[in-house]
């Protein structure tokens, strides 16, 4: 709890994964990779209680271990390709009011395929939030993107153009505006906003900028391998 408002920490995963198969429980410098994630939010000193939402029994056992509640298991709705994770917080929420009589009044979506998270990332951003409470309605993790969009292409037929035409093409990256990817080490919404507006990216919705080497999410082996190297090169793990 933070300032009387009470926090609800969400990690979502999936049993199916088709870029890396069993990425979630798959063993990421000695844990499973769910397990950082969990371990994350249980550090919080704001967050109440940190829950998995999975359709898989074998991710349930290992998030149960590390500390993490699970008080049910993901109908099978809402662990398709199509369902999104709106849908599945949306679940959680009234899951807990339905069945404990809780509400939550900020939500923290957690995603286990971005383990690369700062011991304060999760408080600082909280402690953002509210402090501008009336400002915004969401905080959002980004890392600055090296590729810049200006020099992205796209194919057309047999050529390359310019994927988007409307940016200035320069031959430097400090002469274009910085620009910036929502990586996943966390994303706060006010359950109030989350419901009404149905998105983590309401109108009113500031930043938490990460590091550098922190701007990794895990979707194959080359994601999982690059996260293995930079954790054992920056948190001296073996």
């Amino acid at each position: 709890m933070i300032n009387g408002k009470t926090i609800l920490a969400i990690i979502t995963a999936r049993g199916g994964s088709k870029g890396l198969p069993g990425k979630n429980i798959k063993s990421l410098c000695g844990k499973p990779l769910i397990t950082w994630s969990i371990e994350a939010g249980l550090a919080s000193k704001y967050v109440d209680e940190v829950m998995v939402s999975t359709d898989s029994e074998e991710i349930a056992d290992v998030a149960r271990h590390a500390g993490a509640s699970i008080p049910y298991i993901r109908p099978a709705e809402l662990a398709t390709d199509t369902a999104t994770s709106i849908d599945v917080l949306k679940h959680a929420l009234t899951f807990y009011e339905n069945t404990y009589n809780r509400y939550y009044d900020y939500i923290v979506l957690l995603e286990p395929t971005s383990p690369l998270r700062e011991e304060n990332d999760i408080d600082n951003m909280l402690d953002k939030i509210i402090d501008l409470e009336k400002e915004f309605d969401a905080i959002v993790s980004i890392g600055e993107v090296h590729e810049h969009p200006s020099i992205m292409k796209k194919i057309v037929n047999k050529e390359i153009r310019e994927y988007c035409d409307e940016l200035v093409v320069t031959s430097r990256r400090q002469d274009n505006d910085r620009a910036f990817f929502p990586y996943g080490v966390a994303y706060i919404v006010k359950r109030k906003t989350l419901l009404e507006e149905n998105t983590i990216y309401p109108r009113h919705t500031t930043y938490h900028i990460i590091k550098r080497y922190q701007c990794y999410e895990i979707d194959d082996l080359y994601d999982f391998l690059a996260i293995e190297n930079i954790m054992r090169h920056e948190w001296n793990l073996r």
